[in-house]
């Protein structure tokens, strides 16, 4: 710092500036099919999503969605990034998912369907991300400690 600034003007020159070319751009990401693909995870649960332009089918494990996922709850989770992109009856969905429970094979379904809309339409990531359908999460259950009945309970003590 051995230059000392006399005016705004020479504050102004050192100013760097950020161009459009630095900030991150998202493309489409299409197969062949015009289909978007992408994978989401929660809990134990993967699932791997296809959506395409259609009348708003959603297949799970080759089932309809209403077989599949029979609470109702469940279905509106798998619904919640559709309907809050506007996107609701625009997209059929195929997913093929594997692995934990029902609860969690239907969070890797959203997560996987938010991250497909957004390979399909990127100006949709703001949307998404807003509502926090584009994060993994990571919560799972803890381990089982040596010493302990389950992961933090304790066996029962004996006084005598």
């Amino acid at each position: 710092m051995s230059e000392t600034m006399q005016s705004l003007d020479q504050l102004a020159a050192l100013k760097t500036t950020v161009t459009g070319a630095d900030a991150p751009t998202y493309t489409k990401k299409v197969d062949k099919f015009g289909r978007a693909y992408a994978t989401g995870k929660r809990k134990d649960a993967v699932a791997r999503v296809w959506i395409k332009p259609g009348a708003g089918k959603i297949t799970v494990n080759s089932r309809e969605v209403e077989t599949y996922f029979a609470r109702p709850v469940l279905r509106m989770m798998i619904q919640q990034p559709l309907v809050a992109a506007a996107r609701a009856g625009q997209y059929d969905v195929i997913c093929t998912v594997a692995g934990g429970g029902l609860s969690g094979q239907a969070g890797a379904v959203r997560h996987g369907i938010s991250k497909a809309l957004t390979n399909f339409e990127p100006e949709l990531r703001s949307v998404l991300k807003k509502g926090g359908f584009l994060t993994r999460d990571s919560r799972v259950v803890e381990r089982k400690k040596y010493g302990k009945a389950k992961a933090r309970r304790s066996f029962q003590f004996s006084k005598r």
